[in-house]
């Protein structure tokens, strides 16, 4: 029985088993730690007595098989070495049951069953969760941006005009790109992680946690609101530049009418 978690949860009697995942940013374990590493690509490694923790590029950290005490220590360790962390954390837990006598399997209340867990499911456990919490970070981000976009392609098609002056769509274009690249950037939703190049055995149980988390689905849904926020950043950086256009040609019709003027003054004076 093993307990895999983001903070610190106590082993169940039952012969179950909790996962869970809390987001951080990039963080690197001390030398023990580096040396009991179980997979480079994720930044896998030991801690504890029987503990593994996995910390991903984009900012997640798995917890497994560790007592609170544990927890809490490999999450005070990570906080020194966080950068722009995220409040409040994302979390997400699962139970997983292990028996012997069944077969793999995840339940409709989201149970995972496995006859053993060993180190490569902990491993494509951690990557789904990981995956999942982080894109449940970036849903709320694309959210934010998409309730920012909203008001003013209202006022554009009630008013013909753009709320705000200048300076407030180009912070509304800088908050989409930072959005766009972020989400875009991060998660590659589509590659296989590393345990499945050594395990194929295991990619239809990696494909039941994406069917499960719906993590692909997700990742497109998030893709086409990606887009949706690039044509609309391209629309309002367009708008600028009509406006600033307008205005230049405003100021040289001016500058000609002024001289024509002055012209015509003196040669009414001669």
């Amino acid at each position: 029985m093993t307990d895999t978690i983001a903070r610190p949860l106590p082993h169940s009697e039952n012969g179950a088993a909790k996962v869970r995942r809390r987001e951080a940013r990039s963080s690197n374990p001390n030398s023990e730690a580096r040396s009991q590493m179980l997979l480079e690509a994720m930044l896998a490694f030991r801690d504890g007595e029987k503990g593994i923790v996995a910390l991903f590029r984009y900012g997640v950290a798995v917890l497994v098989g560790m007592s609170p005490l544990e927890e809490d220590e490999v999450i005070r360790r990570l906080d020194g070495r966080i950068v722009g962390p995220i409040k409040p954390r994302e979390e997400e837990s699962v139970q997983i049951d292990i028996a012997p006598d069944k077969d793999e399997q995840l339940t409709s209340s989201g149970i995972i069953g496995l006859k053993a867990l060993t180190i490569e499911h902990t491993l494509l456990i951690a990557d789904a969760l990981a995956t999942s919490v982080v894109l449940a970070h970036d849903e709320k981000n694309v959210a934010t941006v998409f309730g920012v976009i909203q008001p003013i392609a209202q006022e554009l098609a009630e008013h013909g005009r753009t709320p705000g002056g200048r300076r407030d769509i180009l912070k509304h274009i800088g908050n989409a790109l930072l959005v766009q690249h972020r989400v875009s950037g991060l998660v590659a939703v589509a590659e296989k992680p590393d345990v499945l190049w050594e395990r194929p055995g295991l990619e239809r149980f990696y494909a039941r946690l994406e069917d499960e988390y719906e993590l692909k689905e997700r990742a497109d849904v998030l893709t086409r609101k990606l887009t949706v926020i690039s044509d609309s950043a391209k629309a309002f950086a367009d708008i600028i530049d009509t406006e600033r256009s307008l205005r230049l040609e405003l100021i040289i019709v001016v500058l000609i009418a002024v001289e024509i003027v002055i012209a015509g003054f003196q040669l009414w004076v001669r």
